[in-house]
């Protein structure tokens, strides 16, 4: 069993770090002062070919693994850029995995290649104010008229929607009332995101200002028939395979996260003097910083099998959540204990580990509740009854 990381990701993270370079975390400070889509750094990660890392050749992209993608995304989030970088590419790097699985080779040539070159910025339209993590009751509906669809509804926490040029839509195309199971009757959607029938709304929130979240209102939107993936009424069953991914991506960002803010805070505590001697030489802060590590150790091995199993064709749905859950708890500690190394300099915005931190509760939140992993966990792997 070889634990080293392979030239291939070697050379990834090298140069993805060479990219980040010029984004540093002043760059990032600002973005969080004064929001803003981070156009230019999109822009670098496009440029350099890193949005299509996981997606087919035959259409741009580099056609390797979650795994590479994983470690792409740690090494973005730990330059600084957290999850503000992250979050700004990390629908390019997992989101239409549904289109490359089920969709057509005609829709596959028109959507891939503008989403690997970043022409094209997509978002991702599943959760509803009403229904949160219960999808199957999810309650936007798109009606067949024709050769179109008409849909009406709402989403929210949709990111990126104030930049996105399309939309992946989850929508109910047959009653739930008329299905033999809540999981059938659900479609999906790949389709402009047209604003004459989708109000976007940007929400006001804790972290992560340069990336936008937002509610949508659609009201009479049409989709052409071309437009939808795979069989009418299968959506959920094509929507599951980017979950897996996502959750693996996640762990890996709040993973970095946890060492940039790790690394921030032993420099500090190396230099900072208090009572005539660095603070670092006391084992009250030596010791949560060693635990963090150890944490972050810990959770990089869990995320890194995940990942491996997802690209061997293998089921890995107990270990994305395992993974997922686990690396946000550990990257949140990690930023915690950053901010508390600095005292009173970690409450200040120009220390950076302050932002970290509250970056770092988006990755415990979304996009499945840790109450939720656990409730999975326990009924997929221990065998108890379901309790939701």
């Amino acid at each position: 069993m070889n634990f080293d990381l392979t030239d291939d990701q070697q050379a990834i993270r090298s140069a993805v770090q060479e990219v980040c370079a010029p984004f540093d975390d002043e760059y990032w400070l600002k973005k969080d002062r004064e929001g803003g889509f981070p156009e230019d750094f999109y822009g670098a990660m496009a440029g350099a070919g890193w949005l299509g890392i996981a997606m087919p050749q035959e259409y741009g992209g580099a056609g390797l693994g979650i795994a590479e993608a994983a470690h792409m995304m740690e090494t973005v989030s730990a330059t600084g850029a957290g999850l503000s970088g992250a979050s700004a590419i990390h629908m390019n790097v997992f989101g239409l995995h549904p289109v490359v699985v089920h969709g057509s080779d005609e829709q596959k040539r028109r959507w891939l290649p503008p989403i690997i070159n970043g022409t094209n910025k997509a978002c991702f339209g599943v959760t509803e104010p009403n229904t949160g993590l219960n999808t199957l009751k999810l309650k936007t509906m798109a009606v067949r008229k024709g050769d179109r669809y008409v849909v009406n509804g709402q989403k929210v926490w949709i990111s990126t929607a104030q930049v996105a040029h399309k939309i992946l839509l989850l929508a109910r195309t047959t009653p739930i009332e008329e299905v033999s199971s809540p999981s059938k009757g659900l479609s999906l959607f790949y389709t402009d995101l047209d604003r004459s029938k989708i109000e976007v709304r940007e929400i006001e929130k804790h972290g992560r200002k340069a990336v936008d979240s937002n509610q949508l209102f659609i009201d009479g939107l049409e989709i052409p028939r071309e437009d939808r993936i795979g069989e009418e009424g299968r959506g959920f069953e094509y929507i599951l395979h980017g979950l897996n991914p996502e959750r693996v991506l996640l762990a890996s960002e709040a993973t970095g996260l946890g060492r940039v803010a790790l690394q921030r805070a032993a420099t500090y505590a190396g230099e900072r003097i208090v009572f005539d001697r660095p603070i670092g030489k006391n084992q009250g802060i030596q010791h949560p910083l060693a635990d963090r590590w150890v944490d972050l150790e810990a959770g990089t091995l869990l995320y890194q099998r995940a990942a491996w199993l997802y690209d061997q064709g293998r089921s890995c749905g107990a270990e994305a959540n395992a993974a997922k859950y686990f690396c946000a708890e550990a990257g949140f500690r990690a930023c915690e204990t950053a901010v508390l190394t600095h005292g009173g300099f970690g409450y200040a915005k120009e220390y950076h580990v302050e932002r970290y931190m509250r970056e770092a509760m988006l990755t415990r939140i979304a996009p499945i509740s840790p109450q939720l992993i656990l409730s999975f966990i326990a009924e997929k792997v221990l065998n108890l009854p379901k309790s939701y």
